[in-house]
């Protein structure tokens, strides 16, 4: 079957042709990112294969359909840039990769979490230039503190099991409690309850519309003053304007992002010898207890391979002429 893969980046060359050894697709890898602009270069491709910040919406689709497209696979497990609706009226199937590995994210969480509390990426520049004093690195101990995790799914869980090694008091909010962390200790509890009783809160839900701007100004006021709060969900999970003041309040203590709203236009590009024309952005970066890594939690060889497999093994299933297992809809979703 005939791919066009978008935002292709060297290294996914690299694990979808390892994957696609036996399967025998025929991949025309693409830098740009999908877009109702860029839907043409996929002229000829049955399928295309997206990444988390290229568009699917109903434009874009429209004219993939136009172009012979019949399948979307994401390479990611998140599809809320997919119009899963109008891809249903055009007779696009869809699928993702819901689970790689849930420990690249979730060891990506704890390391800004470590990394924040001792000022690591401080104390790493003081010695670089031969300053060893010890003032303004004080952190505290993680054992005894309590951490919020909303969203206890794959990478959540794994979460909670670390943190819980870790000697935490761990509250929770899912929809769906898991048994087996109560059974470590976890609580389940409302997420006001959660971010008024949290030393540090952590975010691994899913972005719906009932978790766009989980994190308002409101969120942040009912917060534990001084509080850290770590996103490597999605970017839109949090109103970034409100953390900013809650930054300039004291009422946020530390901020440990690596996944930002607006990160289309940033995220996984060298943009060393450019301005930034993202003035909130900018505004992050002048916080000394913000840590902002560029959407890397997922980034492992693990998690690639998986990612990879689990795409082509998508793929495979649509050109036989079946239903992919991890393929989504509205219904499914509903």
């Amino acid at each position: 079957m005939k791919v066009a893969v978008f935002s292709t980046k060297s290294y996914d060359r690299t694990f979808l042709e390892a994957a696609n050894a036996r399967a025998g697709h025929e991949f025309s890898y693409l830098t740009p990112h999908l877009s109702s602009e860029t839907a043409l270069l996929a002229k000829g491709a049955e399928a295309v294969c997206i990444f988390v910040n290229d568009s699917a919406d109903a434009d874009t689709l429209a004219e993939l359909h136009r172009q012979g497209v019949r399948y979307v696979a994401l390479r990611c497990a998140g599809f809320n840039n997919v119009d899963l609706a109008a891809a249903r009226r055009l007779g696009i199937a869809v699928a993702r990769v819901p689970a790689y590995s849930p420990h690249a994210v979730a060891e990506h969480t704890l390391a800004l979490i470590l990394a924040l509390n001792r000022k690591l990426y401080r104390a790493y520049n003081r010695v670089r230039e031969g300053n060893f004093a010890l003032d303004g690195l004080l952190g505290f101990d993680l054992y005894g503190k309590t951490a919020g995790v909303v969203g206890t799914g794959a990478i959540g869980a794994v979460v909670v099991r670390i943190l819980t090694g870790f000697g935490c008091r761990v509250l929770a909010h899912d929809p769906q409690r898991d048994a087996s962390l109560e059974a470590l200790g976890a609580s389940y509890v409302p997420l006001d309850e959660l971010f008024g009783e949290s030393d540090v809160v952590t975010l691994h839900c899913p972005l719906t519309p009932d978790t766009h701007h989980l994190v308002d100004a409101r969120r942040v006021a009912a917060m534990k003053p001084g509080s850290m709060l770590i996103n490597t969900g999605r970017g839109a999970l949090v109103d970034t304007p409100a953390l900013i003041e809650g930054l300039k309040s004291g009422q946020i203590g530390s901020l440990g992002l690596d996944v930002y709203e607006e990160e289309a236009d940033l995220f996984f590009e060298d943009l060393s010898n450019e301005m930034l024309h993202d003035d909130v952005f900018a505004r992050l970066l002048t916080f000394p207890n913000v840590l902002i890594t560029g959407h890397q939690a997922f980034f492992t060889r693990e998690a690639l391979t998986a990612i990879a497999q689990t795409t082509i093994a998508n793929l495979s299933a649509f050109d036989r002429g079946g239903r992919a297992e991890h393929e989504v809809s509205i219904e499914r979703v509903a």
